[in-house]
């Protein structure tokens, strides 16, 4: 039987006294450890480069999603399917879901059984989403492309999968989520505090010198 899967996050509370004291400087934030290969290359200093945010190539793309057709509140939604479609479909989904695992085996017979999806997958997918909207994994040498509005979104999303799961998570479950949120919207604020101080004009000189 597969493993779930296993990914590390840094727990990084035990740098926030550090970080919120009055005599810490903004400063350019690392490459988050979490996602970087043991043993591999250390990662450039991060610049920031902003890539297009997501809602501008939404904007782009608006007048194709209307020409498809799309589904709003005033409209309404389709009708959901019955039990017994879903049922059907799922059936149907699994069926072709094993042909291609049966392909694909056949094809690369040393190839591991493909495992099972679960809560912990789409965990660990938003999460590193996140992190590589956010510069991490940049190859050495290269300058990191931050897509902050992006990571903002990815890491709102585990926002609503903490907050539509209540309840129904086991204590593991809903530890590593908190823990991945938790790590996520640290390294967020790094690298805001980083733009707020590339961003603001320095103070101008007071008047009559230095003030006492």
């Amino acid at each position: 039987m597969t493993e779930t899967p296993k990914f590390t996050v840094v727990d990084r509370r035990k740098f926030r006294a550090e970080e919120d004291s009055p005599e810490s400087t903004p400063s350019e934030p690392s490459i988050p450890a979490a996602v970087v290969v043991e043993g591999g290359p250390k990662p450039a200093s991060p610049r920031l480069t902003l890539v297009e945010p997501a809602h501008a190539v939404a904007a782009a793309l608006e007048p194709e999603a209307e020409e498809m057709g799309t589904f709003d509140e005033d409209e309404g939604l389709p009708p959901a399917p019955t039990a017994e479609e879903s049922r059907f479909q799922q059936v149907q989904y699994e069926q072709a879901a094993e042909r291609l695992d049966t392909l694909v085996r056949s094809q690369n017979p040393a190839m591991p059984a493909t495992e099972k999806i679960g809560f912990e997958h789409l965990v660990q997918q938003l999460y590193l989403s996140a992190m590589m909207q956010m510069g991490a994994g940049t190859p050495e040498g290269q300058r990191p492309r931050i897509d902050i509005l992006g990571a903002r979104q990815t890491i709102d999303l585990l926002g609503v999968v903490l907050e539509k799961s209540k309840g129904n998570l086991s204590a593991h479950e809903e530890r590593t989520l908190m823990t991945v949120l938790y790590e996520l919207r640290m390294t967020f604020l790094e690298l805001t505090r980083m733009i707020a101080s590339q961003t603001q004009p320095p103070m101008p000189p007071h008047p009559g010198g230095v003030k006492r």
